[in-house]
């Protein structure tokens, strides 16, 4: 059995986290298989991506029985390993990612989900801050992820009290956009990630960029960044289309380049 799958339609790559079985936890093969994945995704002919999880869960982070055999005084070297390289190689993606939440988003697996750009849930999905009731503290970049996602004195409060999210009170929180019936759930996935792929994708993916800097920087060096990738967006080919299309009062049609 493939741990990670990965299927093009066009534009879209959809990554799907395959051990059903354990509700897709995190285990070295698994890990190995999202870092391929999460680098076939940076294939300029790729214009959005989808991340899903097989069966009933998304994700529900590291399988603890895999990390016992590793050895918990290695867990830093885990993480440091096969965690880090792919969460940042989510946000070096010039292109939007979505999280397609289908069920249980646990620890790590939340982590994950709050590494991409969009987030959209199935309404039997769940969002679970697993790390207090194991006595650990959130990794792979949970705490970043939520600080700017939620603000860090919700985050903390959410984190420390270790108690589950369902998917509406998610959308509350802004966690995530959407919340959608299971039944129909996989097609509202499809219509999303193809509106995503069907615009700038250059665009797109610079605003990434800008609106992960925007937390760190002064007003002043924002500016300065956005006057930057102002200056790339204009050269592409997406934005001559776009003006184009505006003078002969048309619908545009991006290539993505």
């Amino acid at each position: 059995m493939t741990v990670v799958e990965t299927s093009r339609d066009g534009a879209i790559l959809t990554i799907t986290l395959n051990r059903p079985d354990k509700l897709n936890a995190f285990d070295i093969p698994l890990l190995r298989g999202l870092a391929d994945a999460v680098r076939t995704a940076a294939d300029p002919a790729v214009r959005a991506v989808v991340l899903t999880g097989a069966g009933r869960g998304f994700c529900v982070g590291q399988d603890l029985t895999a990390l016992e055999g590793a050895g918990v005084e290695n867990v830093g070297d885990l993480l440091r390993e096969h965690y880090h390289p792919t969460m940042l190689a989510i946000r070096a993606l010039e292109k939007p990612v979505i999280a397609a939440v289908n069920g249980p988003a646990a620890g790590a697996g939340l982590a994950l989900a709050c590494a991409c750009d969009v987030r959209i849930a199935s309404d039997a999905a769940s969002f679970v801050p697993a790390f207090v009731s194991i006595g650990l503290v959130p990794d792979a970049g949970g705490s970043w992820y939520l600080s700017r996602l939620i603000g860090a004195p919700r985050a903390y409060e959410w984190m420390a009290g270790g108690r589950p999210l369902k998917a509406p009170e998610a959308l509350a929180w802004g966690l995530v956009s959407e919340v959608v019936p299971a039944d129909t759930f996989a097609a509202r996935v499809t219509e999303l990630a193809a509106e995503l792929a069907a615009r700038p994708t250059r665009a797109v993916g610079l605003m990434k960029a800008l609106f992960d800097a925007a937390p760190h920087a002064t007003l002043a060096e924002q500016l300065e960044h956005e006057a930057t990738l102002q200056a790339e967006a204009v050269r592409t080919h997406d934005f001559a289309e776009g003006v184009a299309a505006f003078r002969e009062k048309r619908k545009a049609s991006f290539e993505g380049r």
